[in-house]
C-alpha cells in the first residue's frame, strides 16, 4: 500500500524497472519459455499498478494552504 508521494515515486521507479527487464527477457526468451517466464512480471507490474491507482484515486484531492475554494 502506498502512504505517500515519496512512495508512489519509488513504485512508479520499479514499475518502470520491471517493464524494462520484461522488454529485456523477451528479446532472449525462448517461445515456449515465455508464457511461464513472464507471467510473474506481469502479475507483479498489474498488483503495483492498481496501488498507484488507489493512491491516486482514493485520496481528497490535495490543495495548497489558502487555496480558494
Amino acid at each position: 500500500m502506498i502512504r505517500n508521494d515519496q512512495e508512489l515515486v519509488v513504485a512508479r521507479k520499479r514499475v518502470a524497472q520491471l517493464e524494462q527487464l520484461l522488454e529485456s527477457l523477451q528479446k532472449t526468451a525462448r517461445p515456449e519459455e515465455w508464457p511461464a517466464m513472464s507471467s510473474g512480471y506481469r502479475l507483479e507490474i498489474e498488483r503495483m499498478q492498481g496501488e498507484i491507482l488507489d493512491y491516486l484515486v482514493e485520496g481528497a484531492p490535495k490543495r495548497a494552504a489558502g487555496a480558494a475554494v
